[in-house]
């Protein structure tokens, strides 16, 4: 009785707790990230769905834990928004070591590129490098 009653509590909360919308500047993000990842669509990557938006403000950094595949190749593509003006992705192994990626910048819009070795949690970390906080947004593709 009491899992019954924890699950129907699950599916309360889920259902009629709204997500947070995305604010005008999170869209903003995601369309420049969408361009950006677009490129890669072209050399046979696949967009992953879903993405990740927030705030990135100067001297932090957001992390995303991701689950990911060797095997698979992995494109990681960021967005910003003025006032941001340069950001930066890097990917972590799951003790916290850096992983070498290809890396593309443009200001506000950058990508990290990799093959893991081995399957697990990686964490991959928007960094803002120059201007002000703003929003940002993550897309990845993967073949």
């Amino acid at each position: 009785m009491k899992r019954c009653l924890l699950i129907f509590l699950s599916l309360f909360v889920a259902v009629c707790i709204p997500a947070r919308a995305e604010t005008d500047a999170e869209v903003q993000a995601r369309k420049g990230t969408l361009d950006l990842a677009g490129a890669f669509s072209n050399d046979g990557f696949k967009i992953r769905d879903g993405h990740w938006c927030g705030a990135v403000k100067p001297h932090d950094h957001a992390l995303i834990a991701v689950n990911l595949y060797a095997g698979n190749q992995y494109w990681f593509s960021v967005g910003a928004n003025e006032p941001a003006k340069k950001i930066a992705v890097s990917v972590y192994d799951e003790t916290g070591k850096q992983v070498t990626t290809e890396d593309y910048n443009a200001g506000e819009k950058a990508a990290a590129g990799f093959a893991p070795a081995n399957s697990g949690q990686y964490f991959v970390s928007i960094d803002l490098v120059e201007g002000q906080a703003g929003s940002f947004c993550l897309v990845y593709s993967y073949k």
